[in-house]
């Protein structure tokens, strides 16, 4: 929608996490012009099987949670050969060196808009299990040296993305394999970025759009109980998925709105570095793990007797599976979601941007 309704805005700056860093890497690595890249951004989704993310053979599925299940009962020392996670995302690498139009891991379509001038800039945020820090990975054109930045358990490094960047960003916790990038073992970038929207504001944003996943619950929904009795790890795995991907954007956002108004009756001179920036964040109007429930009877019937064993059937909010259910229904779904969102802000949006 803002690429169809504004297409001479184009954003100098990407930046992302999870799979808003699979979303940043394609915008970035292909040379179509934006609006007909942002409308094959779609295509890609919508076409996109869950078996083009992950296997979903009962035999692979069954084989890692018996050696998971193994190593737990023997106390780690179990003869089989350890699962380094719930399910196998070779197929996801295969999918992304063919969307990203990789050479050898690298994706030197990215160097090219850096050259072509209309992007200045691109970062991947992935947390390492090796240091326990939040890293960004930040990519500007050759001739222009950023001052990389240092914060408590956060820190940035220039290099040139490949597609195991892309990896690392994405690969959820304990049901996607932490990613080998240059000798340091890497996760899901949401785990640790306490402050999502500062890669772009040190990279000297002045205007952001963020997109969110988390739908603005009122009041009354938000006490409403998703579950009746104990809570099963599904719930559990939601509630915590939650409070490391979601809860940080909120919070940075409420904390930049802040610094703006602190900033507003200061003269230039006076503001010690800071600067305002002006902040849109776009969210769903429908909640994303309620809706998730509608569509988990359509998953692969191994995958689905896997996540139905965690409880995912005894919750009414699926806020877990809504991470894993790359499935074309409900991709469809939540795109037809955000377009209508968008449309329906779309004065906002144009007063934004002028």
């Amino acid at each position: 929608m803002l690429a169809r309704e504004c297409p001479d805005i184009v954003p100098g700056i990407l930046t992302g996490v999870s799979a808003g860093g699979i979303n940043a890497a394609y915008l970035a690595a292909r040379q179509e012009p934006f609006a007909e890249k942002v409308e094959n951004l779609a295509d890609v989704w919508t076409s996109l099987r869950i078996d083009d993310v992950f296997r979903v053979d009962l035999r692979d599925l069954t084989s890692r949670t018996v050696r998971w299940g193994g190593r737990l009962l023997a106390g780690g020392a179990s003869p089989l050969p350890p699962a380094k996670s719930l399910v196998d995302t070779s197929p996801l690498r295969a999918t992304l060196e063919r969307v990203l139009a990789a050479e050898d891991g690298a994706l030197p379509g990215i160097a090219r808009s850096l050259a072509a001038g209309w992007l200045r800039a691109i970062a991947l945020t992935a947390s390492s299990y090796t240091t326990g820090q939040s890293i960004t990975w930040v990519q500007t054109p050759d001739d222009c040296r950023i001052e990389t930045w240092e914060r408590p358990q956060r820190r940035s490094a220039a290099c040139a993305l490949r597609v195991d960047h892309v990896m690392a960003s994405s690969s959820l916790p304990f049901f996607f394999p932490a990613i080998d990038v240059d000798g340091a073992w890497y996760g899901d970038g949401g785990i640790r970025l306490t402050a999502p929207l500062s890669p772009a504001v040190h990279l000297g944003a002045r205007q952001i759009i963020a997109v969110s996943t988390r739908y603005p619950r009122s009041r009354e929904e938000a006490a409403r109980p998703a579950v009746v009795g104990y809570p099963p790890p599904a719930q559990v795995a939601g509630v915590l998925y939650n409070a490391i991907f979601l809860d940080q954007l909120d919070a940075d956002a409420l904390h930049m709105q802040q610094i703006n108004r602190l900033l507003e009756p200061l003269p230039a001179g006076g503001r010690d570095g800071l600067r305002h920036i002006d902040l849109l964040v776009l969210r769903p109007s429908e909640d994303l793990g309620r809706l998730a429930n509608a569509y988990e009877p359509q998953l692969p019937r191994a995958f689905r007797f896997l996540t139905r064993g965690l409880g995912t059937r005894e919750t009414r909010s699926n806020d877990m599976l809504s991470l894993v259910m790359f499935q074309r229904d409900y991709v469809n779904r939540l795109i037809e979601m955000g377009e209508a969102d968008a449309a329906a802000r779309l004065s906002d949006i144009r007063r934004f941007l002028s």
